[in-house]
């Protein structure tokens, strides 16, 4: 079905802007991936390259992600506050420009987990990741086309394989760094959580002047996903992600993004509630600054729910100024049979300035008729009442601005549940809002 649903432009291989992409790839040949990628090839070339027309794609102009090659940009450093959770007990894997580096990782040996990487078990024709690499990003073009999941699964050449068996003691942290200006990084992780296992995921770091990247993720029964990304991004950064995710029963998949900055950076989620009393909530904070040039940040995301009393958030709150452009796109969808879902959308926006703008299109497609479905978006500036108060209790105007940006984002921040964690990214915002002020 999944095949059938994307094939909408017939011509789509003969399109020379399609052509130029392609010719500028190298793409991977044998391994155990060769079907997968062989397959996702076809879906891409099928779909073509996106469109302004096109449904998903009206808010954001894709001309810069479709160029066959990035334009190349400087490599800075982690900025004045340095890298984030460095003081946390973590099992590290480094990538550098989408490529494992083995030296400056840890050991991947860690208690209730498989770890392995795309690159060195392609060989493995018995690999666990055999069977799973692909499928969700294939599943997830069945509603709604996204070309560039397929493309990643069709060229990415390494990311993390993880396979959690059980809980294990220290949380998984995958650290992005930059070699060349201009890389144009794909990378591609398969985690799957087997039933009644838990673990954490940390995402942090640059990756490349243009990145593409893909989390397949299969939560099974009883299992539990934290998902924490606070990649960072440069002023003329280029970046595409998706995640696309399975949930099974009684399952707990929760996933926060963390973005600052950028010149045009998108995130799509598909997630897929399969299994009876599932949750699935999905977050993200967004710091939007278009003084340096041109800011654009989408959010696009679609959850179904295909099951009995499952639980689905999607929170997003974005903070705009200078001409900063923040984009939200969100879709429930409610099969029949879903009885008693709860399903709840929400995405705002803060603008500092009369110059930015923020575009919202909620959306609820519901087939079952016993359930408990809401969404709302607003776009908003600061309260003056809020902020002449806290001026007349003594506090500065930069820093009763920075607190009510922070009050502001407290909703996204709450769906990260380990308190430690959300206190470092707590403090990394009230930093970057103080220099921004």
């Amino acid at each position: 079905m999944a095949e059938t649903a994307v094939l909408t432009r017939e011509a789509g291989a003969a399109d020379p802007g399609l052509t130029a992409r392609l010719g500028a790839l190298d793409l991977p040949k044998g391994g155990f991936t060769a079907a997968a990628r062989k397959a996702a090839l076809a879906r891409f070339q099928a779909m073509g390259l996106p469109r302004g027309r096109d449904e998903y794609w009206r808010y954001t102009d894709p001309a810069a992600f479709n160029a066959a090659v990035p334009a190349a940009i400087e490599i800075a450093d982690n900025g004045p506050d340095g890298p984030l959770f460095e003081d946390l007990d973590r099992l590290r894997l480094v990538f550098v420009d989408g490529v494992f580096d083995a030296a400056a990782s840890d050991d991947l040996a860690l208690e209730g987990v498989e770890i392995a990487t795309l690159a060195a078990a392609e060989a493995q024709a018995d690999h666990w990741a055999a069977g799973v690499y692909g499928t969700l990003e294939a599943a997830g073009q069945e509603r709604v086309a996204r070309p560039f999941g397929a493309l990643n699964t069709a060229v990415a050449r390494d990311g993390a394989l993880i396979r959690v068996t059980g809980k294990p003691s220290r949380p998984i942290h995958l650290i992005h760094r930059r070699a060349d200006e201009g890389a144009d990084v794909y990378f591609h992780h398969v985690i799957v959580v087997e039933p009644g296992a838990e673990v954490t995921i940390l995402e942090t770091g640059m990756t490349g002047a243009r990145s593409n990247y893909v989390i397949e993720v299969d939560v099974m029964e009883g299992a539990s996903f934290h998902h924490i990304s606070a990649k960072r991004a440069g002023y003329r950064k280029l970046g595409w992600g998706g995640i696309f995710a399975r949930v099974a029963a009684k399952a707990l998949f929760k996933s926060f993004n963390l973005s600052l900055n950028g010149t045009l950076m998108r995130h799509e989620a598909v997630i897929d509630i399969v299994g009876d009393d599932a949750v699935a909530h999905i977050a993200g904070a967004v710091l939007g600054d278009g003084k340096n040039g041109d800011f654009v940040h989408d959010d696009t995301v679609f959850i179904t729910h295909g099951a009995e009393r499952g639980e689905s958030r999607q929170v997003y709150k974005k903070v705009l100024k200078n001409g900063a452009k923040g984009i939200f796109q969100g879709k429930i969808l409610v099969q029949p049979g879903a009885q008693k879902t709860d399903g709840y959308q929400i995405s705002q926006a803060l603008l500092l300035d009369e110059d930015s703008q923020f575009l919202g299109k909620p959306e609820l497609e519901i087939y079952a008729d016993d359930v408990k479905c809401s969404h709302g978006s607003t776009t908003g500036a600061i309260d003056e009442t809020v902020l002449f108060y806290l001026r007349s209790r003594g506090v500065p105007k930069g820093r009763a601005i920075v607190l009510m940006v922070l009050s502001f984002l407290a909703d996204a921040l709450a769906e990260v549940e380990d308190e430690a964690l959300r206190e470092q990214i707590s403090e990394r915002l009230d930093a970057w809002l103080t220099r921004h002020a």
